[in-house]
């Protein structure tokens, strides 16, 4: 396997000329106790974003695995995001302040609002907070996670401020295209949240023949592929050898021809929550 650490990882724009590393390391689901080791794998690797949330419980491992690398903090682009019961303008509020103290940092590089929650009814008033809290320099950008069409037009309509980003599902078998349109149309970033289908692309036929012509893994094929895309791509995981692999990504290229296979794997086909419905676990 080459090594890709003499490779920088390219960065995308935000707003306020804020530079986030298109490929990222997720933790989401990744138990507290095993946070601080899988997250200090990942800084020693060269990942420089690490993506976190409240409801995963392992800001804290964040954290201290930051803290003890030795990296310096604005060397790292740390992301967490407010859960559905903290909607609200002084809830937001102090949600943030409870993740700082968890992360133990004086800011985060971007907050995002971590579902809609459309039946609560609370996702704009909790963007004015996030926008406070900007101005305020807790947090350096401000954006969403699983919102649709309807609901980033509504803050920007009511609040002037446009999302820097959304993060989403998208993987191959959910490539959502027409999201992605959207998000070029309001000039906001796409993030891909369960990059590699919660594994279900080690299974398909068409990724393992790429990834046999390039002298890959299915992992490395589908994580190229969404930096190509443009997407910001967060993949997880635990074992160090894959927290490695997913990282060795930057020196190899996938054809017009791989891209053209892969899209066509689209189904529609969604893994999680609807984020029309989804409220809580």
């Amino acid at each position: 396997m080459s090594s890709s650490s003499s490779v920088q990882v390219p960065t995308v724009t935000l707003d306020g000329d804020v530079q986030i590393p298109q490929l990222g390391f997720g933790v989401w689901q990744v138990p507290p106790k095993e946070t601080y080791q899988a997250v200090a794998e990942a800084l020693r690797v060269g990942y420089r974003h690490i993506d976190t949330a409240a409801a995963y419980g392992n800001e804290a491992g964040v954290g201290q695995a930051l803290r003890a690398s030795g990296i310096d903090r604005d060397d790292v682009f740390i992301t967490t995001k407010c859960f559905n019961d903290d909607h609200g303008k002084d809830q937001a509020t102090a949600a943030l302040k409870r993740s700082l103290q968890q992360l133990e940092l004086d800011h985060v590089d971007l907050y995002l609002i971590h579902w809609p929650v459309p039946t609560q009814d609370r996702y704009v008033e909790t963007w004015e907070a996030f926008v406070e809290a900007r101005e305020q320099g807790l947090v350096r950008s401000i954006g969403v996670s699983n919102f649709n069409p309807a609901h980033l037009q509504r803050l920007v309509d009511e609040t002037g401020v446009t999302p820097a980003i959304n993060q989403v599902e998208l993987h191959p078998y959910f490539q959502q295209t027409g999201l992605r349109r959207e998000h070029e149309d309001l000039g906001i970033a796409t993030e891909a949240w369960s990059p590699l289908a919660q594994g279900q692309v080690f299974e398909d036929d068409t990724l393992a023949g790429i990834a046999e012509r390039h002298g890959r893994t299915v992992s490395q094929v589908v994580v190229r592929w969404h930096l190509q895309l443009g997407n910001v791509v967060i993949p997880k995981s635990v074992t160090p050898s894959r927290i490695a692999e997913n990282y060795d990504v930057l020196s190899f290229h996938l054809t017009e021809a791989d891209m053209e296979a892969i899209a066509a794997l689209d189904a529609g086909r969604r893994i999680g929550p609807d984020p029309e419905t989804f409220v809580r676990p």
